[in-house]
């Protein structure tokens, strides 16, 4: 990846005071085995999921180069619930291509949230989510994505830098072939200073205080024209008070 940027990682004892202090923070692929106390061969075992996702038939810019699944979940104190499926909802204000639309997009498969490491990533997401905001009850929304360049470019973030309306914001990067791109771009929602920095390798985390920066990712192209590319990522989203839409 010539002239990328690298992550500024920070250290997992010191992921809630950089959240506090600046508003975003990035572990390490090392860095998210020693947060969540698990190997990162149980993560490494949920890729597998990403090939086979369905289509997103509600991209508005008309293109076909977004995959995914959706499900969501509560955690109160341990309990980590999956609630029955149900459409993914955003006012326009956080997001204005698609904001305002029911969208259902297909179920994550029951063998991956039944895996250990995934209630380890949702507990370790809400402990982030109350070293900010304090103890309750929290609304997850997790997606997997699959971003291909099967029509020359693909767009993780069609709609542009943008807040999701929620607390935290945790973005996984799972994996990445024959693509150039990707840049990750993370800016103070009311001033100047941003970041930006490539995530390349295999679970690598970006963790985001909703309520003060925005984020957005750059389109993707193929490093080789004549073999597919794709960008693969795990977004989870932690919310108080309830799921948006209710």
């Amino acid at each position: 990846m010539s002239g990328a940027f690298s992550p500024p990682f920070t250290p997992p004892d010191r992921l809630v005071p950089t959240l506090q202090q600046d508003g975003y923070a990035v572990l390490s692929p090392q860095g998210v085995a020693e947060w969540l106390g698990s190997p990162l061969a149980e993560l490494d075992a949920l890729h597998a999921d990403w090939d086979h996702l369905p289509l997103d038939e509600y991209l508005k810019d008309g293109g076909r180069y977004r995959t995914r699944r959706h499900a969501c979940f509560t955690v109160d104190d341990a309990a980590v619930q999956q609630v029955p499926h149900r459409a993914h909802w955003q006012p326009v204000e956080y997001n204005a291509l698609h904001g305002g639309m029911q969208r259902w997009f297909a179920p994550m498969e029951a063998n991956t949230v039944a895996q250990p490491v995934w209630r380890h990533l949702m507990l370790a997401l809400c402990d982030a989510a109350t070293g900010l905001r304090g103890a309750q009850r929290w609304h997850i929304e997790a997606h997997q994505f699959r971003i291909d360049t099967a029509d020359g470019i693909g767009r993780p973030t069609p709609e542009g830098a943008h807040r999701d309306g929620v607390d935290l914001v945790a973005v996984a990067l799972v994996g990445r072939h024959n693509v150039k791109g990707g840049e990750t771009r993370v800016f103070e929602a009311a001033g100047r200073r941003g970041e930006r920095f490539t995530m390349t390798e295999p679970w690598t985390l970006l963790l985001l205080d909703d309520a003060r920066v925005i984020h957005e990712s750059t389109p993707i192209q193929p490093l080789a024209d004549a073999e597919p590319g794709w960008r693969d990522t795990l977004v989870l989203t932690c919310r108080a008070g309830g799921f948006q839409g209710g």
